[in-house]
Parts: C-alpha cells; sequence; structure tokens
C-alpha cells in the first residue's frame, strides 16, 4: 500500500474516532454536574490521616472539602474539560477499533480474527484501570496528601483539582494495558517471556521511572502508588506471553 493510502486510511479511522468523541461528548457535557461530583468523592472518604509519630492514625473527616475557583471561566472550562475527558473514555472501544482497522491490513489472515478479543480486552484492562484507580489510589493519595501537615489547611481549586485526577485516571488506564502489549508482542514474536523474566530487574526500575514521569506531584509515595501495580501487571503480561505468545520464538 503506498504512503498517500496509507494517510488516507489514518485520516478516516482519525475521524471516525473524533466523531465519536463528539458524539459521547454531548452527552457527558449535559451531565458534566453529574460527573464533577463523580470526581470529587474520592475527596470526601470517610477517614483521613494524620502522622502520630512513629504511627499514621486514621479518623473521621470532620467536614467535608471545598473545591474553590480563581477566575470567573475557571468552572465553564473545567466542566468543558471533565465532559471531554468522560467521552474520551467512553469512545475507548471505538477508538481501539479504529485503531485495530488501521493496523489489520498488514496482519496475517489468521491474525485478523483477534479484532474482537483485542477491543473487548482492551476496553475491559483500561476500565480496570479507571476502577482501581477511582476506588483505590485517588481516595488513599488524596487523603494521605490533603492531611500530611495538619497545620495546614487545603484550599482547592476546581480545575487543578480535576487536573490532578484526571492524570491519575488516565494514567492508569493506559498501564493496566500493559499484560495486553506484552502478549501481542509476545505474539508476534518482538519478544519471548525468557527476555521479560531475564530483564525484570530493569522492568522495576523502569516502573518507577515511569511513575515518576505519570504522577502530577513529584513525591514517592505516589510513585509507589502507580510503580507497585505497574510491575504486578509486567509479571501478569509474562504469565500472558507464556500461554499465548508465538512458541518457536520462546523455544528458541
Amino acid at each position: 500500500m503506498p504512503l498517500t493510502a496509507h494517510l488516507e486510511e489514518l485520516r478516516k479511522r482519525l475521524l471516525v474516532s473524533i466523531v465519536a468523541v463528539g458524539i459521547a461528548m454531548v452527552v457527558t457535557f449535559n451531565q458534566s454536574h453529574f460527573i464533577l461530583q463523580l470526581v470529587q468523592a474520592p475527596l470526601n472518604t470517610t477517614y483521613v490521616f494524620e502522622r502520630v509519630p512513629p504511627y499514621v492514625q486514621a479518623k473521621a473527616r470532620p467536614e467535608p472539602l471545598t473545591l474553590y475557583f480563581h477566575t470567573p471561566t475557571e468552572p465553564f472550562w473545567t466542566h468543558l474539560k471533565l465532559a471531554f475527558f468522560a467521552a474520551l473514555f467512553l469512545s475507548v472501544p471505538v477508538i481501539l477499533f479504529e485503531v485495530w482497522r488501521f493496523i489489520a491490513p498488514g496482519l496475517l489472515p489468521g491474525e485478523r480474527h483477534y479484532a474482537l478479543p483485542f477491543v473487548v480486552l482492551s476496553t475491559l484492562f483500561f476500565a480496570l484501570g479507571l476502577a482501581f484507580c477511582y476506588k483505590v489510589v485517588l481516595p488513599f493519595a488524596l487523603n494521605f496528601l490533603v492531611s500530611f501537615d495538619e497545620n495546614l489547611k487545603p484550599i482547592l481549586t476546581v480545575g487543578e483539582y480535576v487536573d490532578f485526577c484526571v492524570k491519575f485516571l488516565l494514567a492508569f488506564g493506559l498501564i493496566f494495558e500493559l499484560p495486553l502489549v506484552i502478549t501481542l508482542m509476545a505474539r508476534m514474536g518482538l519478544t519471548t517471556p525468557a527476555f521479560l523474566a531475564r530483564n525484570r530487574k530493569y522492568a522495576v526500575l523502569l516502573a518507577f521511572i515511569i511513575g515518576a514521569i505519570l504522577t502530577p506531584t513529584p513525591d514517592v509515595f505516589n510513585q509507589t502508588l502507580m510503580a507497585g501495580p505497574l510491575i504486578i501487571l509486567y509479571e501478569i503480561g509474562i504469565i500472558s506471553a507464556r500461554l499465548f505468545g508465538r512458541k518457536k520464538p520462546a523455544e528458541a
């Protein structure tokens, strides 16, 4: 296929993805107030944490935290941003399907029937990443950070808070795709389970580097919250590569 045909195909796939996000955004913008309430929920969980040397003590939060805004346009742009990212998350199955349709012509005929499992599993892993971040990481990280010094009172702006949460959610949605990416690479013969296991120590180091890059804050606490699941997902990827990867490269 010539380069112009590849570019035309890419344009079509991008157009379909953009239209899907646009249609979803009509719905999500209509529900942006509800979405903001969902995003704000991890900030007001039941417990807060205080350092009582040498321990960390948990206690009930006395009152919910309030989000503020600095400029008159900040609430509107925040709702627009929330609507866009919610639409992007909802459009993940369509986007992944379009990615598959773009790369499918370069695959062998026997490999093209993996389209449905690829889309379903990719969407599932992405959703699991969002759920894990929303239910586990965000409540723990937010409560720890805002309660780190009991002598300081947080004044959180809605724009900065939403940016913080969206970056975390997007990062965890993407890193939960790691087992699938590793399995596909093994299936295509680009890597082997033996190679992945042999270089495990470098993967651990890389996990903490990625955690440092992707987390919105530079502290080791949040980097570990991201690096830990990344290391576990790497191990799951090795197991999956052994089960579903190409056998000949692995045996060689």
